[in-house]
This record gives structure tokens, sequence and C-alpha cells, in this order.
């Protein structure tokens, strides 16, 4: 099965449970922002390699804020879930952790690679 034949309800809760085991706190405006940046990437992944030109500026049309606020707090929710999350799913993800004494992942990293994981897992369906 392809990504875009899912449901978009069912796509974001599959992204959410991933966000959550993860350890992204779902009050932070980051994670809102990080969601669709997964959902739209799992659709397209050209929008990864263009982050700042593609990516950040369509969240921010969407959520009426600027791409400069949605890059910031995608970037603080990636940092708070790298220090708090849950070390086991990282190590899984992306084959390290915080604990593992290894900076955390870029932000096009860290979507890229979820993004990734999301439409291998909808295709072994």
């Amino acid at each position: 099965m392809e990504l875009r034949f899912v449901k978009d309800c069912e796509l974001e809760r599959y992204i959410t449970d991933i966000m959550l085991d993860i350890g992204v706190p779902a009050h932070l405006k980051g994670y809102h922002y990080l969601r669709e940046a997964i959902l739209l990437s799992g659709r397209d992944m050209e929008v990864v390699s263009s982050v700042t030109k593609l990516l950040y500026p369509t969240i921010a049309k969407r959520f009426r804020t600027t791409d400069q606020k949605v890059e910031r707090a995608i970037r603080n929710a990636i940092e708070v879930s790298w220090n708090r999350g849950n070390a086991e799913t990282f190590e899984k993800l992306f084959g390290y952790s915080a604990e593992s004494g290894r900076t955390r992942p870029t932000n096009s990293e860290y979507i890229a690679r979820i993004a990734d994981k999301i439409r291998l897992d909808i295709k072994a369906m």
C-alpha cells in the first residue's frame, strides 16, 4: 500500500503514536508543526531537501505564523524529546540516542527519518 492511499486521519494518528513514543510533548507548538512536517515529508520526500524554502513556509502558512517560528518550535520540540524522551525508541529509529553521547539529529534528519519509517511501514502493510 502507498502512503497517498492512506487517509489523513489514520496517518496523523500513526505519526502521533510515534511522536509520543519518542517523547515529543503534545503541549508544545513544535509538536503540531513537527507532525505536519512529517506528514508533508511522508507524502513528498523532496520537501525535506529544502526545509527552509518549502517545508517551513508551507507549515507557517497553514498555521498563520512565520517560517522562523516554525523552525525554532520544531527545534525546541526535538531538543526536549532528545533530552527527556524514550532512548530505546531513539536507538531503534536513529541508531543512537542521547545516552550514547551523540548530539541530537538536525530538524531535517529527524523529520526525514520518521517520514521514511512511516513510508516503509505503510508499504509493508
